[in-house]
């Protein structure tokens, strides 16, 4: 989809809705201080869980010098039978700060909330394109021929 949307707390604010408490202006007051982060497809190495809203905002200040995010795409909001868990699909823009390469990455998120807050984000997203990212194109090309050779 051509929408975009300027930062990750606009986009979840319009996909999580009255979901989240009103006065949450950012992604880190939109979470609960027990809110849990699952990252299931990081590659080794690279962070997997997050526990409590001060660790989510370390990791994300650590990624903001590893990833510099120009855009968000406009989310799709998937119906679930437990109005308290959304899942949301969108792209997320941006580079590798230190190698340029692009990063143009999709998400698939599952996101619980309760009394508006999120208490579980669990982001699935493809590693190959953060490793690009991160590594340089190198790196995941000569991954790829390595994978292809032993298939």
């Amino acid at each position: 989809m051509t929408d975009e949307i300027e930062s990750f707390s606009a986009l979840l604010r319009v996909a999580l809705g009255d979901r989240i408490a009103a006065d949450a202006t950012s992604f880190l007051d939109m979470l609960a201080d027990d809110a849990v982060m699952d990252f299931p497809y990081a590659p080794p190495g690279m962070t997997t869980r997050l526990d409590g809203k001060a660790a989510i905002a370390r990791h994300l200040q650590d990624l903001g010098g590893q990833i510099a995010f120009d855009r968000m795409g406009h989310p799709t909001v998937f119906a679930t039978t437990d109005a308290d868990v959304t899942l949301v699909e969108f792209d997320g823009f941006g580079r590798g700060v230190s190698t340029g390469e692009p990063y143009d990455q999709r998400y698939l998120s599952i996101i619980r909330t309760r009394d508006g807050r999120i208490v579980h984000y669990r982001d699935y997203w493809n590693p190959l394109v953060i490793l690009r990212a991160l590594r340089g194109a190198a790196v995941v090309d000569a991954l790829a021929g390595e994978a292809a050779d032993h298939g």
